[in-house]
């Protein structure tokens, strides 16, 4: 099979973590006799720097004639003072309008081989961490109207959210059909004590639920939620939400995995082509250095086997090859302990490259 990835290396760290999870691609293409065509798209302030745009109509067009895409991570110091209408995350946030990628999957999994490092009690942690967050991705307040205004003397700043019976319906259907393949279990998180756009993801929550019923659906208060992540991960599978708590509460639930680094994720839509990058941001500070995880990337590149080209045993593969790497004690600086062995970022490629070769 032969398919093009649209490689978005971006800014930071995001060259050295593609590169890397490129190696693993490559080595997956030689196992199973596939060919990946990769097409460099510039994006986020690499493009700021070449084009004064953080992201042009050629890169859009360059993404949506390719198979799939492939992030890295964009933005940086450089460009923090920059206008809000050009910074690099304007550049992230048009490609997916442009995309229509409506749904952000990310999966907060904890390796049994990094136990250790999640800040939660032990015997929270020994339940068991393994969850799905579905967040809404186009819609809501992040792109709703914005405005500040001055009235009586006074600055006056408005964001507006909102939400459509179909914006709502369309990411929900996409929960029930992820928990159908893993615990068959569905929670929606809202605000409906106070906001109308709550009290209509609510009313449709249980709309769709009732077409799958062999699923458990329930819903929970966002702020609840927030406080039972780290009391009690384990009650949740599948967690489905409108943009801005999904935003928040994917970040903390990373976290309680141990480290950020390992995170994956894939936005899906209406075009066919998925996007998939780590959660974690650019890392400014050690770009360059060669010592970034990309294990989250890499994970990032089995979710587009899996969710974009079909490749389910490819996709096992990758993961298989990570876990046999961790059992190894290979470990990048965020990772590492005493009586491991510590890598570089193209190390940690080049070992979990070699170790999907190592099963064929």
């Amino acid at each position: 099979m032969e398919k093009n990835i649209a490689v978005i290396r971006g800014d930071g760290i995001g060259p050295e973590i593609v590169n890397a999870t490129l190696d693993v691609l490559d080595a997956v293409a030689e196992r199973f006799g596939h060919k990946f065509n990769y097409e460099d798209v510039d994006m986020g302030g690499c493009s700021i720097d070449k084009y004064g745009v953080p992201l042009t109509e050629e890169a859009i067009a360059k993404c949506l004639a390719s198979d799939s895409v492939l992030l890295g991570a964009i933005g940086g110091y450089k460009w923090d003072n920059l206008p809000g209408d050009i910074r690099p995350e304007r550049g992230l946030l048009g490609l997916r309008s442009a995309m229509g990628l409506y749904s952000n999957v990310r999966p907060a999994r904890l390796f049994p081989q990094l136990a250790f490092a999640s800040p939660l009690k032990p015997e929270i942690v020994e339940r068991g961490i393994d969850l799905v967050i579905v967040r809404e991705l186009i819609g809501g307040v992040y792109f709703g109207e914005h405005k500040t205004e001055v009235i009586d003397g006074e600055k006056k700043a408005t964001d507006v959210m909102s939400y459509t019976e179909h914006e709502i319906e369309r990411l929900l259907h996409i929960a029930f059909k992820m928990a159908q393949k893993r615990r068959k279990k569905v929670t929606m998180i809202d605000k409906a004590n106070v906001l109308d756009t709550s009290k209509l993801w609510r009313e449709l929550g249980y709309k769709i639920a009732g077409q799958y019923p062999d699923i458990d659906y329930d819903y929970m208060l966002v702020d609840n939620t927030a406080m039972q992540l780290v009391k009690n991960p384990a009650q949740f599978d599948v967690v489905v939400t409108e943009n801005m708590f999904g935003d928040i509460l994917s970040d903390e639930a990373s976290m309680i995995t141990g480290s950020i680094g390992m995170i994956p994720s894939s936005s899906l839509g209406e075009t066919g082509v998925g996007m998939y990058e780590p959660i974690h941001g650019s890392a400014p500070d050690i770009a360059g250095q060669n010592i970034a995880n990309p294990i989250g990337t890499i994970l990032s590149a089995a979710m587009m086997l899996k969710y974009s080209f079909d490749m389910d045993s490819e996709s096992d593969a990758v993961e298989a090859a990570v876990n046999q790497v961790l059992d190894n004690g290979i470990r990048t600086v965020d990772i590492y302990t005493d009586g491991m062995t510590k890598v570089s970022c193209s190390e940690m490629g080049e070992k979990v490259a070699a170790a999907v070769l190592a099963a064929k």
